[in-house]
């Protein structure tokens, strides 16, 4: 049973042939039906967030399709209710769609044209309620998950690392490609350690020329050098107590890094212009796109420097292999940038959801945001990323078919195991596959039911 059809159609018909003829066609599709003879029998299955929509006759004894929408959209406004209606009544059913309804059938009507608004419709509250999911999940996260989001195994063991780090006093190099959030695991790092109650210094290393170096780092006196207008602390000074982190420090000179090792071996510096030695504790987290290791050994960076903040390492993963958490991530961008830009929150299709899992997000998650804000904005067609051409795994390009339905598979099956809270022979009725082919699904991507029993 493919995701789409898990959502049932709620037919409600007091024509008996009518009511076979449709309940087939849609059977045959493959579609779930509850079939009822009047409103008032099938008042019973509409709720809040329930995996059903409507189609609906526009006529019926008791209360009318046309009278049960408002009654349906009080419940929930999001539920797509589909109304029937013969030729004399196309008026009170177009009256209907402006009330909210969301499409209508006009009898006589093919087989063909009842399966396509059935299909759109039931899709349609398919992302519907997953994006609602995603919503309340975002409501319900605190603390560090509510900050590094993703329900991944990758996520689970950065959060894992960063709670274990965080209350020891051990310096910390972040590895991870542009744009995966190196700065927010720094600032966790030090939001959840006793050094919160001072600053956290930021200092991006890649913009740091050597002239301006030991001013930005040590500070300096009134007078150190002619355009020393006034006293100015350095970022090692200001950090004192908190935590001092340095981006891209791949990039910081190798005059600076011996200046740099010395300050931290010493725990003290001094100023420029000034024979005072000032102490500092200050905790260094360090984060780089390149394996400082090896630029080490090619005499590229400081192995000494390298061994000092070189104590504890967390890599975050690139985004395109954790893409379980796409969906995810994009919902919560979408949200901060339809409060920023005070627009409603759009919905994505199906076919923009795929393309958002298949893309490769050479940008990581930067990228993804800067793709939600466009969203919301308004500036996308119905492409949401900029892919050129074709190629597994190439930067910025988008998967080819065979992967693209693998990643795919692998959503659908960790999201019914989060639902089934890790119960494989749940999961696996639930798919419509055998318990064996579940299993050996599991393996071959390597994800642990486990890890979702709460």
């Amino acid at each position: 049973m493919s995701e789409a059809h898990s959502v049932r159609v709620l037919l409600v018909e007091d024509d008996e042939d009518v009511q076979v003829s449709i309940t087939q066609a849609l059977t045959l599709a493959g579609f779930e039906v509850e079939a009822c003879g009047s409103v008032e029998r099938a008042r019973a299955h509409i709720s809040f967030s329930a995996p059903v929509i409507v189609v609906c006759d526009v006529r019926l004894p008791g209360l009318s399709g046309a009278e049960w929408l408002p009654e349906i959209r009080k419940i929930d406004a999001e539920l797509p209710v589909v109304l029937v209606t013969g030729h004399g009544h196309i008026a009170m059913a177009v009256q209907a769609m402006r009330e909210g309804a969301y499409d209508f059938i006009e009898k006589p009507f093919t087989s063909e044209r009842l399966l396509a608004v059935v299909r759109h419709a039931v899709e349609r509250r398919q992302l519907s309620l997953q994006v609602r999911t995603l919503r309340d999940a975002l409501e319900n996260w605190h603390g560090i998950q509510a900050v590094l989001i993703g329900r991944s195994a990758q996520m689970q063991k950065v959060r894992r690392m960063v709670m274990t780090l965080a209350e020891t006093a051990a310096d910390v190099l972040i590895y991870g490609e542009t744009g995966t959030g190196k700065e927010l695991v720094a600032r966790c790092l030090h939001d959840h350690s006793e050094r919160r109650r001072h600053h956290f210094v930021p200092l991006n290393c890649g913009g740091l020329p050597e002239t301006l170096a030991d001013s930005e780092l040590f500070g300096h006196e009134v007078g150190a050098f002619t355009s020393a207008n006034k006293q100015r602390v350095g970022k090692l000074e200001y950090a004192n107590g908190g935590t001092l982190f340095l981006d891209e420090i791949e990039s910081m000179p190798m005059g600076v890094q011996i200046k740099f090792l010395r300050a931290l071996q010493e725990r003290s510096i001094e100023r420029i212009g000034s024979n005072k030695s000032i102490p500092i504790d200050c905790r260094v987290v360090a984060a780089s796109k390149d394996d400082l290791k090896a630029l080490s050994d090619q005499q590229k960076f400081r192995a000494d420097l390298y061994y000092r903040i070189g104590v504890a390492f967390i890599e975050l993963p690139p985004l395109r292999e954790r893409r379980e958490d796409i969906p995810l991530l994009f919902e919560h961008f979408t949200l901060l940038a339809a409060s920023r830009y005070e627009r409603a929150a759009p919905l994505l299709s199906s076919a923009q959801l795929a393309e958002l899992t298949a893309y490769a997000w050479p940008g990581n998650v930067r990228e993804l945001r800067n793709v939600a804000d466009r969203f919301v904005l308004g500036l996308l067609g119905d492409r949401l990323t900029l892919a050129r051409g074709t190629g597994e795994g190439a930067p910025g390009l988008p998967l080819g078919l065979p992967q693209q339905v693998e990643h795919f598979e692998r959503t659908v099956i960790v999201e019914e195991l989060r639902r089934h809270k890790g119960d494989q022979p749940a999961t696996a009725t639930a798919l419509g596959i055998a318990r064996q082919t579940l299993h050996d699904k599991l393996r071959r991507f390597g994800i642990a039911a486990e890890e979702f029993r709460s």
